[in-house]
């Protein structure tokens, strides 16, 4: 398997409802854009704030598999990436020890870094939810 030092991991959730149906959308690529893996994954049924964790769980612990030091995270989760940054609190009991994990898993590596982006520029993380949320409902 190949190793990267930097990775940008574009991450989305898609819920049925809300809770409802869940699934999530990782794609992974390197400094210039090119894809490393991108999946979809359903994941049961959740919030849609809990499937935009997992989605971020997922993607770290792909990059850490993948050899990553440098991660940076695009999500259209202005939740979650406020949450992320401290900007939030984290008020919902079951987003508590998804966040914790995620911050856990982020303290790994040597940087990290998450902002938020228009939904527009996360198509294709959305594109692999929704794809697998509809292959599982």
């Amino acid at each position: 398997m190949t190793r990267y030092s930097t990775l940008i991991l574009h991450i989305d959730g898609s819920v049925e409802g809300n809770p409802g149906p869940g699934a999530i959308g990782v794609v992974v690529e390197d400094t210039h854009g090119t894809p490393v893996e991108a999946w979809g994954e359903a994941i049961g049924h959740v919030t849609n704030n809990q499937a935009e964790y997992q989605a971020l769980l997922a993607g770290l612990r792909k990059a850490r598999r993948l050899g990553a030091k440098h991660v940076s995270v695009r999500s259209d989760s202005q939740l979650l990436v406020r949450q992320f940054l401290g900007e939030y609190k984290v008020r919902d009991a079951k987003l508590k020890p998804l966040h914790e994990e995620a911050r856990r898993l982020a303290r790994a590596f040597q940087t990290f870094a998450i902002e938020h982006i228009p939904r527009e520029l996360n198509r294709a993380a959305d594109r692999l939810a929704n794809r697998a949320r509809l292959a599982h409902s």
